[in-house]
């Protein structure tokens, strides 16, 4: 295979493309480098499907290789383990733009591995990624509607700016990454300083004629070097199956979808379904099994067809939702606070039967999150992480480490209230917010921003404003379109978007959209945000009413904090050879003899001398400050101090100051006459004064009684 190179100048930096040298054997193979960045993409389908089965088999890996910025994995086994949260994320968000896209009815299994190999900070590894994968896919035989691209867009000082390097997201209110496919955006993923609506929609369609551009240079390399698409197989349903079927039970079917109680529904909607398939297996037991077992298949997917236009019917064109409520309107909300006496904070948000208990725990700095990744980050003080048992929803399951679900939802509520968390030089505290989602019908991880929030306030961590986040849903039938304010399970399942959005009352704090048709219009963006503003006005008013603004000081259970400063210098002295002197303040002030006992205090010593003492007794913090403040006061030349006379030699006396500060008062400087013995005027334990006169050779300090008297 020969090697071909594109290259495209984008936006001022340079897009190579490389294919035919690496990875021939795969079905589809790119070699992407965008600056320094190098990605290599991989798309392979498998020979045979299951057109039994009920979804759609597509894997999307992002591998992230440490090499790729000169690092060596960290722990014990240098190699690199389980994904990390980032490179999940990245995962899915290639992932949910691209899988809209194939056929309906594929079922040939497809792996798309992403390899990072290189990485320059201010060339996404990310978005090469989506960019590579949307590639290697459409010049494959893989059967692929693309391709499509994405783009960052950032906004600093006003102006917006695509693929903005990690100096430039620092100053910009706008993180967005936005994909789609020429036509049309199909997914976003956003955070934001509080924007107004019209900022990002403008920054969303900025982002989109970027995506154009990008896509414009694909076209180019496929039609050069793409290939035939496979013919594939999948499980063709006869009209007169259809047919029969809604004769069957369409009247019962659109009956058990108007119910509004959840449980009742799914159960009334679960047994017509059985109902249909069971008539069908005894009316056809004189079939072989795997005929038998194709027919039930048919069966199922007919009666979820049926479903799917039933409830279409009733939102478009009745304009009624299946419980009942209007198109904007919001489902019953409560709430509560203090749910948890011993924890920093806590806070339950229930949205019809969406219900979220979230938890803030308040730690010491050097509790933060340590993160071993691709990026200039290294580390993170706020983390907001996502729990969704099975019984939340009537079910048993696997329970385990958190999944991909677990690790977006958690990484978009951390999104949400990033952005009004104080800073560590106003708060200085790691931060963790567990959200335990402990009843689901739709939008929980708005329900976790909601609760999470609150749980803030209670806590007593000064954000600088309550955040709300809702979910906003859409109807399309052919031309017609309806958007649904707070979605529910059903109208997710069965619908075509899920745009979740969440603010305060000033702006939009972190934005999220995945569709299942091909994309969506400016217009029907404009009128999801401008839905989604109303609803969450009327959830912050409901939350505010619960608890208005953050408590003023921390619960009693959280660690105190004092934050002083000393000398860069002093800092080894504080430590000590090997920790002892910091092991000694930390047992002594405490009163514990390990410091990892819980109750030993928590002290953190940053490089530019900064220390921050944590415990939840203020006695035990001022006993540790005192100690440090000890080691690192100076003495004055020529003040005069009160001393405590600790040991008595031939030649003088040794005096103590204060803790950790000791000096000589030689025996010429005891008297103003002459002292035979020293003895004759001091003993351990008087208390006598004494005047700073400087330091020997030894560099130990010297001190004068005759000159303080």
């Amino acid at each position: 295979m020969e090697k071909k190179v594109f290259e495209f100048d984008f936006r001022g930096r340079k897009i190579v493309v490389e294919h035919g040298e690496m990875a021939k054997q795969a079905h589809g193979a790119v070699l992407v480098r965008y600056g320094d960045t190098v990605v290599l993409s991989t798309a392979v389908v498998s020979k045979n499907a299951n057109i039994l089965s009920d979804f759609f088999p597509l894997m999307v890996l992002y591998q992230e290789k440490l090499y790729s910025v000169g690092k060596i994995p960290g722990g014990f086994i240098k190699r690199e383990g389980r994904p990390t949260e980032n490179a999940t994320l990245a995962a899915r968000m290639i992932d949910r733009p691209m899988r809209p896209l194939f056929p309906e009815g594929f079922r040939n299994e497809v792996q798309i591995v992403n390899t990072v190999l290189s990485v320059e900070q201010d060339n996404s590894p990310e978005i090469t990624a989506l960019f590579g994968s949307s590639l290697a896919t459409s010049i494959s035989k893989i059967p692929f509607d693309g391709p499509i691209a994405g783009v960052k867009v950032g906004r600093v000082d006003g102006k917006l700016v695509i693929n903005p390097t990690p100096e430039q997201l620092e100053n910009s209110d706008i993180d967005l990454t936005v994909a789609g496919t020429k036509n049309a955006i199909n997914m976003v993923e956003s955070s934001a300083k509080e924007v107004s609506e019209d900022d990002m929609l403008e920054a969303l369609m900025f982002g989109h004629e970027a995506i154009k551009e990008l896509i414009s240079f694909q076209e180019e390399i496929i039609s050069e070097v793409g290939v035939e698409k496979m013919e594939y197989e999948c499980l063709e349903i006869e009209d007169s199956l259809k047919d029969e079927i809604a004769e069957m039970c369409k009247e019962k079917l659109d009956s058990a979808m108007r119910i509004e109680d959840k449980i009742l529904k799914y159960e009334t909607i679960d047994a017509v379904k059985e109902a249909v398939v069971e008539s069908y297996v005894e009316s056809n037991s004189d079939l072989k099994d795997d005929e038998l077992e194709e027919l039930t298949t048919k069966v199922k997917l007919v009666l979820e067809e049926l479903e799917y236009e039933i409830f279409r019917k009733i939102v478009v064109k009745e304009h009624t939702r299946a419980d009942g409520r209007k198109m904007t309107e919001i489902r019953p909300l409560s709430t509560d606070i203090d749910i948890l006496p011993r924890t920093h904070g806590s806070a339950l948000f229930t949205r019809g039967q969406t219900q979220s208990l979230s938890i803030t725990t308040l730690g010491a700095l050097g509790e933060s999150q340590v993160l071993d990744g691709l990026s200039l980050e290294d580390e993170k003080r706020f983390m907001l992480h996502y729990n969704f048992p099975q019984f939340s929803v009537g079910e048993t399951g696997k329970y385990g480490s958190p999944g991909r679900r677990e690790i977006g939802h958690g990484a978009l509520g951390e999104k949400a209230l990033a952005q009004v968390i104080p800073s560590e030089e106003e708060f200085p505290y790691t931060i963790r917010v567990v959200s335990e989602i402990l009843e689901s019908n739709g939008s929980s991880s708005q329900a976790s921003i909601c609760a999470g929030c609150m749980s803030l306030m209670a806590a007593g961590v000064p954000i600088k404003a309550p955040v709300a986040g809702i979910a906003m849903g859409l109807i399309t039938d052919g031309d017609d379109y309806t958007i649904l304010t707070d979605i529910q399970g059903m109208e997710d399942h069965l619908g075509d978007m899920d745009f979740k959005v969440a603010g305060t009352r000033s702006g939009i704090c972190a934005l999220q959209m995945d569709i299942k048709i091909k994309g969506i219009t400016e217009q029907i963006l404009k009128e999801a945000l401008a839905q989604a503003k109303d609803a969450r006005m009327e959830v912050l008013d409901v939350m505010q009413e619960q608890i208005a603004e953050p408590r003023k000081e921390v619960s009693k259970y959280a660690p105190k904090m004092m934050t002083f400063m000393i000398k860069p210098e002093k800092i080894k002295d504080v430590i000590g050879r090997g920790g002892e002197m910091i092991t000694k303040i930390i047992c002594d002030a405490s009163g514990v003899s390990l410091v990892s006992d819980v109750r030993a205090v928590k002290v953190d010593i940053e490089d530019d001398g900064k220390v921050v003492i944590y415990h939840s007794d203020k006695e035990v913090i001022e006993k540790t400050a005192e100690m440090i403040q000890n080691i690192v006061k100076e003495v004055e030349e020529g003040k005069v101090y009160s001393a405590k006379v600790v040991s008595v030699e031939e030649f003088g006396c040794f005096v103590q100051v204060w803790p950790g500060c000791e000096g000589l008062v030689h025996i010429s400087k005891l008297a103003k006459e002459r002292v035979e013995k020293t003895e004759d005027v001091v003993k351990v334990g008087d208390e006598i004064l004494v005047k700073a006169i400087g330091t020997d050779k030894k560099g130990r300090l010297n001190f004068s009684r005759k000159d303080a008297m």
